[in-house]
């Protein structure tokens, strides 16, 4: 039997709503109140509860994914949804943490701040009928934002066994805090990246045009 992704189908916005990767999708959202309520509690039996279920968003963002691929239902409400279920956890969890202190504003602000406007480039590009990949600099940054948001839930000092190497006190906040920073890097990074992309794209497109309008007017 063959593993090769079978072609999209066309089927209408009801269905699309109800078809499995894009209740996955709900799933992932529905479950973002569950995190904060987690986190909110404070103790580290809560803070253990909040990672296992960010750990199954993530989980279900892998499989709305390769499901969607996987059984040829890739569709707009797909494209539309998941990378905002993606944005709402990242976002709900950060804003919440920044009030709980765990977090410093300044650099949630300025992830956000690029969020909104990389969203708004790919969406003015889209208008244009351009579209812009993520580029590796994009997905190193969402893997870091991942583990560090893992970090930072988890929140509270462990010890840490290694077999035959004794053990130690992990902070898992400084740890997450200090991959948060690295992906601030990453994310400005790439965020280059795209504009650079835009640019040559619509740049590309406009010469396109000019070279058809020129071949019109020379027929």
């Amino acid at each position: 039997m063959s593993d090769a992704p079978k072609k999209a189908r066309r089927t209408s916005l009801r269905q699309d709503a109800i078809n499995v990767p894009n209740l996955l999708t709900f799933l992932r959202i529905a479950l973002i109140p569950v995190v904060l309520l987690f986190i909110a509690e404070g103790t580290p039996r809560a803070s253990f509860w909040a990672a296992m279920v960010y750990g199954v968003t993530a989980i279900t963002d892998f499989l709305d994914g390769w499901l969607a691929r996987r059984q040829g239902l890739v569709s707009v409400l797909g494209k539309f949804l998941d990378p905002l279920a993606d944005k709402l956890l990242v976002m709900a969890v950060l804003v919440f943490l920044v009030h709980l202190g765990h977090v410093p504003a300044w650099a949630v602000i300025l992830l956000l701040a690029r969020e909104l406007s990389i969203t708004s480039l790919r969406v003015i590009a889209m208008s244009e009928g351009v579209v812009i990949a993520a580029g590796q600099g994009g997905k190193d940054k969402t893997a870091l934002q991942m583990v560090a948001l893992l970090m930072l839930i988890i929140h509270h000092p462990y010890d840490v066994h290694f077999v035959g190497f004794g053990s130690f006190r992990a902070d898992f906040n400084t740890v997450g805090l200090y991959l948060l920073y690295l992906s601030l890097f990453f994310a400005f990074t790439s965020a280059g990246e795209y504009i650079k992309l835009f640019v040559e794209a619509v740049e590309a497109k406009e010469e396109r045009l000019r070279q058809e309008e020129e071949k019109q007017k020379a027929g």
